[in-house]
C-alpha cells in the first residue's frame, strides 16, 4: 500500500523522524505496522475541529487514540477513512479515540470530503491542519500515516499508507493497546 506524498515540507521533519526511528530488525505487529522503539512521548498538539471544539493530545491520556494524518486528495486516505470509522465503532465505550487530522487544506474543502463525498458517516474528530504545524512534530514521512499513541502518551506503532483497519491484525494491536492498561511498560 503506497502513501501520497506531501512534498518538502515531510521531508523537513526527517530530523524529527531520526528521534523515533523504528529499526528494520523490529517484527511488524500487522503489515505495515511498526513497532515505535523505546516508546517516545507523543508531541502534544492542540487543533480545532469541523466541529468547531479544540482537541489537545494530552486531554486523552488515558485512552489509545489512533492519530491519523491525512488529505481528500490522496487515493489511499480516502480508501482507509470508512475502515477508520468502523474500528471507532467497534471500539465505541472503551478507552480509544480517533483524531483523524487533515493537512494542508482549508476547512470548506475537507467539510465538503467529509460531509458530502462518503457514503460513511464520520462521527469520529475530524482536525484541522492547514498550516502542517502537527504533521511537522511527527515522523511523517508522506500520507496517509498513522501512529498509535498509548494510554501513557507514548507513541507505540507507526503505519505509513493505507489500510483496513478493522483487519484483525491492525485491530488486534489496538485491542492489545487497550488491554495493557496504565501500568504497561515497551
Amino acid at each position: 500500500m503506497r502513501a501520497c506524498t506531501i512534498g518538502r515540507r515531510l521531508l523537513a521533519a526527517a530530523g524529527t523522524a531520526a528521534l523515533l526511528a523504528v529499526p528494520a530488525a523490529h517484527a511488524q505487529e500487522a503489515p505495515g505496522l511498526q513497532r515505535v522503539e523505546g516508546r517516545p512521548p507523543a508531541p502534544d498538539f492542540a487543533r480545532e475541529g469541523l466541529d468547531g471544539k479544540t482537541y489537545r493530545l494530552s486531554d486523552l491520556r488515558g485512552k489509545v487514540v489512533l492519530i491519523n494524518f491525512w488529505a481528500s486528495w490522496c487515493p489511499p486516505c480516502r480508501q482507509e477513512i470508512p475502515s477508520m470509522q468502523r474500528l471507532y465503532e467497534d471500539l465505541q465505550g472503551q478507552p480509544f479515540q480517533v483524531l483523524a487530522v487533515n493537512v494542508g487544506e482549508r476547512e470548506p474543502t475537507v467539510f465538503s470530503f467529509a460531509r458530502g463525498e462518503l457514503d460513511t458517516e464520520l462521527t469520529f474528530p475530524i482536525l484541522l491542519d492547514p498550516d502542517a504545524g502537527v504533521i511537522d512534530k511527527y515522523p511523517a514521512k508522506g500520507l496517509p500515516t498513522s501512529f498509535l499513541v498509548d494510554r501513557q502518551g507514548r507513541i507505540a506503532y507507526k503505519a505509513v499508507g493505507g489500510r483496513d483497519m478493522t483487519s484483525d491484525a491492525f485491530a488486534g494491536t489496538v485491542r492489545k493497546l487497550l488491554r495493557s492498561g496504565a501500568a504497561d511498560t515497551p
